[in-house]
């Protein structure tokens, strides 16, 4: 009993000093749930309406020369191809702006809506690093959060564990009851929330806490058996990828070498490839046969820019045990790793751990004015008695 009860205790002051940082991130985890779906759906708005899809595209020279056109200043470095005959090209011009431009036409598509992008970049915002724009004290915080979290997951499965098994004891805890007083409501809600998400919550905070620190994405390779990788220093921010300013994209390379990583992998979705530079010998492609969420349907493939061979070709299946685990980890955290039901599930689970905090914050404030509340019985009751103990001393 002593046990428990301590466990009781820690379970509820992690919930106390985490709960609003436990709050926000599962409320910004719910609402993105289906980023990548929704953002897409709402580029199709700047799609072309009637796509001339039994023409030849256009080369790269030409839409860049008709992007420049619209965007003097304009740099390309990477473009993203979509299967779909009815999508035009997705172009960077620049640190998180993108055109669309007419495959067939050159048309420019404008840089999609804006309002999306607004919104799930502050959530994101919100979720890793609770809108700090230094991110630094933010990050700290979710990572220390999501440490209590973690602990809340553990106990509180071994805290509604019924000490006698019954129908009525496991139906308690596992659905809803009505005709209950307030208190009794939210320990009955905190109860079944915490039965049925504990499962997904397990794997999305544990997920959470190897993506916050490093000793816990390192931990990860070590328990597989594999090498940690060897992290180098970040580029700077002025830095180019050959040579001072700024490379000149060899756009002759993209066209003859798009068509041969289409037929490497002929289930793919999207095809991305930062734009080569003269000096550079090799074109690299990111092929992705889902919605960008599924690490076991991307590939890399780099050519030879001038024979247009196989250089590498790197796939989730030729991943070593500790990189594939990482990534699976990566993407469990968001469910996507599992698609839409991966994704449903862990939106669900998200909601669940806000109604864990709120119940559980409501179980604690109504805990704290009852206690409140016999302690003024009990000092007025004191109070009542102490001059009859005067009297009846003298």
């Amino acid at each position: 009993m002593r046990f428990r009860k301590m466990i009781f205790w820690l379970h509820l002051t992690a919930g106390v000093f985490a709960g609003i940082v436990i709050f926000i991130m599962s409320v910004t985890g719910v609402a993105l749930m289906y980023q990548k779906q929704m953002t897409e759906w709402a580029d199709r708005a700047y799609w072309p309406q009637a796509p001339a899809s039994d023409g030849e595209p256009l080369s790269m020279e030409t839409m860049v020369f008709r992007l420049k056109e619209t965007y003097p200043e304009a740099e390309p470095s990477a473009v993203v191809f979509y299967s779909d005959t009815a999508a035009p090209a997705k172009v960077t011009i620049g640190a998180g702006h993108t055109v669309f431009v007419d495959r067939y036409t050159g048309d420019i598509g404008g840089e999609g809506p804006a309002s999306i992008r607004a919104f799930f970049r502050v959530m994101t915002e919100w979720h890793r690093w609770l809108g700090d724009d230094s991110r630094s004290w933010g990050k700290a915080i979710t990572g220390a959060c999501n440490l209590a979290f973690l602990f809340i997951v553990f106990s509180g499965p071994y805290l509604w564990w019924p000490r006698h098994w019954s129908w009525q004891s496991v139906r308690a805890v596992t659905w809803f009851k009505g005709g209950l007083t307030a208190r009794a409501r939210d320990f009955n809600w905190h109860n079944i929330f915490g039965f049925w998400t504990a499962i997904p919550l397990f794997f999305i905070v544990i997920s959470a806490t190897v993506i916050s620190y490093t000793w816990a994405s390192d931990l990860v390779y070590r328990i597989t058996g594999t090498d940690v990788p060897v992290r180098g220093p970040r580029a700077a921010a002025g830095d180019t990828r050959s040579g001072e300013g700024k490379p000149i994209p060899d756009l002759a390379a993209v066209d003859s070498l798009l068509a041969r990583a289409a037929e490497h992998v002929p289930n793919w979705r999207t095809i991305s490839v930062n734009l080569p530079s003269m000096a550079d010998d090799h074109v690299t492609f990111a092929i992705d046969e889902g919605w960008g969420g599924q690490p076991q349907l991307r590939s890399t493939l780099v050519l030879e820019k001038t024979s247009g061979n196989v250089a590498r070709f790197d796939t989730f299946a030729n991943q070593n045990t500790g990189q594939r685990t990482r990534s699976w980890l990566r993407f469990v955290h968001t469910g996507e790793y599992y698609g839409l039901i991966g994704q449903t599930t862990a939106g669900i689970a998200s909601a669940g751990g806000a109604m864990l905090v709120f119940t559980g914050l409501s179980l604690t404030i109504r805990r704290l004015a009852a206690w409140l509340v016999r302690r003024r019985r009990t000092e007025l009751e004191r109070l009542r008695q102490s001059p009859v103990e005067e009297v009846s001393g003298d």
